[in-house]
């Protein structure tokens, strides 16, 4: 009867605190826990439809313009996150991530062009199986390869590939690259849905089919022998790893994502030249690679943020100052320069790291 008695006046604070707080730091622990319990396909599966509904909605206020911008931003961070593989994870610098995504947008450009009955699904995985062909090339003849010598051998393929435009111009269409129209919206759809909206709808749901694959990839077993290929090849060789296979797979990934980026990029703007897919394009991406923060797919997002709306920013404010047009050409080259340099300096993990470090701050202490 005693303990009866003291067990019925214990408050329900003290006789478990979670029901009392069901709102609390428990009730939000449990639902990760519950999130983390998932299989990993299932959360970024999950993870990637939110973002495509989070896609429709947004595109849903928006105009043409800003639609296409969307677009950019997608296969910008495919193009990022496939060389963040390679470089952030892997170990291997590479300069020369633009001319796989020149074999991608050249062999969908083809491909509509001669095959014009092909869907646009069997053109975007025909532009991966060529991009992971090359990359399977590139990958066997650098896999021996360190440091400046791999970069070298990198830039030198940025260099020449596009040049094969100029060699073969009745093939490739020269220096004008080659134009073509791609299909819209199905018929039910093409009265509801604009073309750019539609588009920035396809390019989003294969990049984010693209992004789970990354993601699975990074933090499955595959993902944990490059990153010790990365830290020390020796150490990974003694214990067991194929370090020349692995390197190869990784460029081979990285090759698939960057083909598909630049087959996106072709079908969202119906072109594909040699002159947008120079070495400048390969420099730039592994500096917004840097800018975004290494070995993260947000950083890839941050990067590719950066990427498309600092020339945006640019242009309106050049129009603003009434600049000369040399200095508007430059004015976002300058602000993106003094963005990553700041950035570097302060935090040199990145924006993704600032934000990590700034959310860690603001983090309440038990």
């Amino acid at each position: 009867m005693t303990r009866l008695s003291q067990r019925s006046s214990r408050s329900p604070a003290q006789d478990g605190g979670a029901a009392a707080r069901p709102g609390g730091p428990r009730g939000l622990g449990a639902v990760v826990a519950r999130w983390n319990a998932l299989p990993m396909l299932a959360r970024h599966g999950a993870a990637a439809l939110a973002a495509f509904l989070g896609i429709v909605l947004l595109t849903s206020a928006t105009d043409s313009l800003a639609d296409l911008r969307i677009a950019s931003v997608g296969f910008s961070m495919l193009a990022v996150a496939g060389l963040g593989l390679l470089v952030g994870m892997s170990g291997q610098i590479s300069l020369g991530h633009g001319a796989f995504m020149f074999i991608g947008a050249y062999t969908m450009a083809l491909l509509v062009i001669h095959q014009p009955a092909f869907p646009l699904w069997f053109n975007l995985l025909l532009s991966i199986a060529v991009s992971c062909v090359a990359g399977v090339l590139v990958g066997a003849a650098t896999a021996r390869l360190h440091g400046p010598y791999l970069a070298g051998a990198t830039l030198a393929l940025a260099v020449g590939l596009p040049a094969l435009a100029l060699r073969f111009p009745e093939f490739l269409g020269g220096s004008n690259g080659l134009s073509f129209t791609t299909r819209g919206a199905p018929p039910g759809l093409a009265e509801l849905v604009p073309a750019t909206r539609w588009q920035a709808w396809g390019v989003w749901l294969a990049v984010l089919l693209a992004l789970v694959v990354l993601a699975n990839i990074g933090n499955g077993r595959l993902g944990r022998r490059m990153r010790a290929i990365r830290d020390d090849e020796t150490a990974a060789a003694l214990a067991g790893l194929r370090v020349g296979r692995i390197k190869v797979l990784a460029f081979v990934i990285s090759a698939g994502c960057g083909g598909l980026a630049g087959a996106l990029q072709a079908y969202l703007l119906g072109t594909a030249t040699p002159s947008t897919f120079g070495v400048a394009l390969s420099l730039t991406l592994l500096a917004v690679l840097v800018l975004g923060g290494l070995g993260s797919l947000w950083g890839a997002l941050w990067g590719a943020l950066a990427l498309v709306y600092i020339e945006v920013w640019g242009d309106e404010l050049a129009h603003a100052l009434a600049l000369d047009t040399d200095v508007a050409n430059n004015l976002p080259i300058v602000l993106y320069g003094v963005l990553l340099i700041a950035i570097v300096l302060i935090w040199p993990g990145g924006i993704h790291g600032a934000l990590r470090h700034l959310g860690s701050r603001l983090r309440p202490r038990s």
